[in-house]
């Protein structure tokens, strides 16, 4: 398994490898189009290799969706947590039980076998 995830890797390095070499070229990016940011007084523009822009999109892309799916996931987290913390606590408290001796019919149902079926 470790062979074919370094050759996968391996393969996308080299996928990346020949985009960036294709797309060497520089461009300027623009925080506003040209007649609006000579309106605004606000011309900043930035001159990269047109590979590390592609790159850039791809990697802010993925952190986007990465966020995304996190904040998606949170109400599953903390109910997951909660369950926990439940399951934690019952679990003392019947090991509290036990300890005292107490003769409690719920928990005598609980460790009686199960007959075989």
């Amino acid at each position: 398994m470790t062979i074919l995830r370094v050759a996968l890797l391996a393969l996308l390095a080299f996928a990346l490898l020949v985009l960036a070499l294709a797309n060497i070229q520089t461009v300027t990016l623009r925080l506003l189009p040209e007649t609006l940011s000579d309106y605004l007084g606000l011309g900043a523009s930035l001159t990269l290799p047109l590979f590390l822009v592609i790159f850039l999109a791809m990697a802010v892309g993925l952190l986007v969706g990465y966020v995304l799916e996190w904040l998606r996931e949170h109400k599953h987290r903390s109910e997951a947590s909660r369950q926990r913390a439940e399951r934690e606590r019952l679990e003392r408290q019947l090991e509290r039980t036990r300890e005292r001796g107490e003769d409690d019919e719920v928990i005598a149902l609980v460790e009686r076998p199960r007959p075989a079926a």
